[in-house]
C-alpha cells in the first residue's frame, strides 16, 4: 500500500498537468516498513528524455543522488517514483517495467489527457531481480497531511 498526504499527492498531479504534452518524472520520499510505503514528499525531477519526452522519462543520475542526499538528511528515505502518461491510461508500459530497478519500490502513474490530470495509480515492482521482475498494482490512500514538496 502507499500512502501519501494530500499536499504531495497535489503536487505531483499539478506537476503532469505542466509538464504536458511531455512525460512529468520525481521521486517520492517518506518511510516503509515493506508493506506500507508513507510519502511526505515528492521532489520534481526534470525529464531529461530528449528523444521521446512525449512517451519516456528519465531522471539524470546525478540529480537521484541528490535528491537521496536531501531527503535523507530530513529522515527521509526514496520510497519510489512518479510520472505521468500524457493522453495514455495510467498504467505500466513495457518500457517503464523495462526501466524500472528499485525492487520494492511503488511507481506511482498520472494518466493526463488533453492537459488535465485523471487517473493516477500507483504499481509496487516486485520480484526477485531482473529477468523476475513486475508490477502489481496497489492500494493508493491519499489523505490530509503535511504539505511538503
Amino acid at each position: 500500500m502507499l500512502k501519501i498526504a494530500e499536499g504531495p499527492y497535489q503536487h505531483l498531479r499539478r506537476h503532469a498537468e505542466e509538464d504536458y504534452p511531455h512525460e512529468s518524472c520525481g521521486v517520492l520520499l517518506g518511510r516503509s516498513d515493506g508493506a506500507v510505503r508513507e510519502v511526505v514528499r515528492v521532489a520534481r525531477c526534470s525529464n531529461t528524455r530528449a528523444d521521446a519526452p512525449r512517451n519516456r522519462y528519465h531522471i539524470d543520475p546525478g540529480e537521484l543522488v541528490r535528491v537521496e542526499r536531501e531527503g535523507r538528511a530530513r529522515g527521509e528515505d526514496i520510497v519510489g517514483f512518479y510520472h505521468s502518461h500524457p493522453d495514455h491510461p495510467a498504467l505500466p508500459s513495457g518500457t517503464d517495467l523495462a526501466e524500472a530497478h528499485w525492487l520494492g519500490c511503488s511507481y506511482v502513474i498520472t494518466a493526463v489527457r488533453q492537459g488535465q490530470a485523471e487517473a493516477t495509480r500507483s504499481f509496487v515492482l516486485e520480484g526477485d531481480g531482473e529477468g523476475e521482475k513486475r508490477f502489481s498494482e496497489e492500494d493508493l490512500v491519499h489523505h490530509p497531511g503535511k504539505d511538503g514538496r
